[in-house]
């Protein structure tokens, strides 16, 4: 097509040269590569591993190979040949398919490559686990850490900083910095080519990149989508233009900005008493775990840190908890009594109620009720992100990806899923788990035990393991729940499920459970250290009180 007249074309003027002019040059020597760089007319544009065909538009011609990715930038000047045939080709051109640059097929004799999507509690638990002895392993995520859920709602009022929650991914697998072909890449996942094996991603934007989207693809023998959920906002208008959400750090460093601004503005002359209400009302949305720690921590913060650096509007700063039903439902009801008494003595409102619209100001109940706000926390729970709706994949109950007995992606060969992305299919007589962080970890040591024996009876490569005893099907067991209720007190359910029978504690000594647990299930001991290090500062000099940014 255009290239070839462009090989053409300059092959007769250079007079045998392969090029409108040919040189030998050391473009890029990284890790003793060097390669030859060549005009306009260049015709090869793949090489390695990691290729990029350009359009006849991007014309820069310049090889580079760095830690086993080596691809093709465009030619910075283009031929008069060139131009004559981008001319000529542009209508053929208008129905090319888009080719991206990405990781090719792994070759015979190397290493099976495991492609991850997210760096959530399933996703951070498989990459953990997995033997990189046997496997190169890609990951793929907007985001570069982990997130430990539990303890984000203390990061709002500045019981422990965020870095304390958030755990970088190439600390818990350093083979994706150290390893020549396993990689991170900041990006998302758009679509995903079952039938090649591919993933096609698009990089997080920065405005510096030459292409906007920058889009890439990656070859897998294993994929495993681990892509986590989004809030649930019902289709309620207003939600997601005026409410906060409570999953991403990012999230909590918003509420923490809102919350401390409010209190300032709110204390400077002139501002009406209804106007400082309304500033300082603080509703939260839901009245799950989630929800309930926000309240009780927001609370606490209120008691202790408010009162006393905030004295000129201490008496008009309130929480008020909506929930349409009971608060913390999973819960046992002796459990559930005392959080209900425990938030209420904290100066927690709790209304019973169905969030009809969001205005900017105030919600609407559906019976009508207006609650002015100046701050917004919803916290629903989760459901099948847009990405996830997106895939022709089969689909569990709720619209979550169909998972069978051992995580497989059924009618697909070498996909997996987990997490909060993931549900069994109905053919399998099991229940949807809940989006719990204890489910999506042990599905994930589940899954990289499975893949790290299939690596072993080299099952690893693509279309590989058909004929492979896979062994037992994963199979869950709840551990328990527990929930900070705020000032010093908690709850725990050691019950194996809603309706079996089992030990219940609330009160101090469940709150130092409560604090031991999740402190021994923090990542690593740099986090660990942190955290002890954040309450034990907040138990001495309360919490900080900066607005940053």
């Amino acid at each position: 097509m255009a290239l070839a007249r462009i090989a053409r074309a300059n092959l007769r003027r250079s007079g045998g040269a392969f090029g409108s002019y040919a040189c030998e040059k050391d473009v890029f020597n990284v890790g003793g590569y060097t390669t030859k760089c060549y005009t306009a007319s260049q015709v090869d544009y793949s090489d390695g591993k990691y290729s990029y065909v350009p359009t006849v538009k991007e014309q820069n011609c310049m090889k580079f190979s760095m830690r086993g990715i080596s691809g093709t930038p465009y030619h910075q000047f283009a031929s008069a040949n060139t131009e004559r045939a981008v001319e000529e080709s542009d209508s053929d051109l208008e129905n090319d398919h888009p080719r991206y640059a990405g990781l090719e097929a792994t070759k015979p004799g190397e290493k099976p490559r495991v492609v991850v999507l997210g760096t959530g509690w399933a996703a951070c638990r498989f990459l953990k686990g997995l033997d990189t002895r046997i496997y190169d392993v890609v990951c793929i995520s907007p985001r570069n850490h982990m997130v430990f859920t539990p303890l984000l709602a203390s990061t709002c009022v500045g019981t422990l900083e965020f870095r304390s929650v958030a755990e970088p991914v190439s600390r818990i697998q350093n083979a994706m910095t150290r390893d020549p072909n396993s990689y991170f890449f900041l990006a998302s996942c758009t679509g995903i080519d079952t039938d090649k094996h591919e993933v096609y991603c698009e990089a997080v934007k920065n405005g510096q990149l030459t292409r906007d989207p920058y889009e890439f693809k990656v070859a897998y023998d294993k994929l495993v989508i681990a892509a986590g959920a989004e809030p649930l906002t019902f289709g309620i208008k207003g939600v997601e233009e005026n409410a906060f959400f409570l999953r991403e750090v990012n999230h909590a460093q918003e509420i923490r900005k809102k919350l401390l601004l409010n209190l300032m503005i709110s204390e400077n002359p002139g501002i009406s008493e209804e106007e400082k209400k309304r500033l300082l009302h603080c509703v939260v949305i839901g009245g799950g775990p989630t929800g309930v720690e926000f309240s009780g921590e927001l609370s606490d913060f209120i008691m202790r840190d408010v009162r006393q650096s905030y004295s000129h509007v201490k008496d008009y700063i309130h929480v008020t908890l909506i929930e349409a039903n009971e608060i913390l439902s999973s819960f046992d009801v002796s459990l559930r009594t005392y959080a209900t008494k425990h938030l209420t003595k904290s100066g927690v409102r709790l209304m019973r109620g169905v969030v009809k619209e969001v205005h900017p100001k105030k919600i609407v109940l559906s019976d009508g009720t207006e609650v002015p706000y100046g701050l917004l926390v919803w916290s629903t729970g989760v459901g099948p992100s847009k990405f996830v709706k997106t895939l022709n994949l089969p689909t569990s109950p709720g619209g979550r990806i169909g998972v069978d007995e051992w995580l497989r992606v059924p009618s697909v060969e070498d996909v997996f899923a987990l997490g909060d992305c993931a549900g069994f299919l109905e053919q399998t007589g099991k229940p949807v788990l809940p989006a719990l962080a204890q489910v999506a970890e042990r599905e994930g040591k589940f899954l990289v035990e499975l893949f790290n024996e299939l690596g072993k009876q080299n099952g690893g490569k693509a279309f590989s393991a058909k004929d492979i005893q896979l062994g037992k099907p994963f199979e869950y067991n709840h551990l328990g729940s527990m929930a900070s209720v705020g000032r010093y007190k908690a709850l725990v359910d050691l019950r194996k499920s809603k309706d079996a029978k089992g030990l219940s504690l609330a009160g101090f000594v469940s709150w130092m459970i409560w604090r031991s647990a999740y402190l021994t299930r923090v990542v690593s001991w740099r986090n660990r250290f942190y955290v002890a290090v954040n309450w034990a500062t907040t138990l001495v000099f309360g919490r900080d009180n900066s607005r940053i940014g």
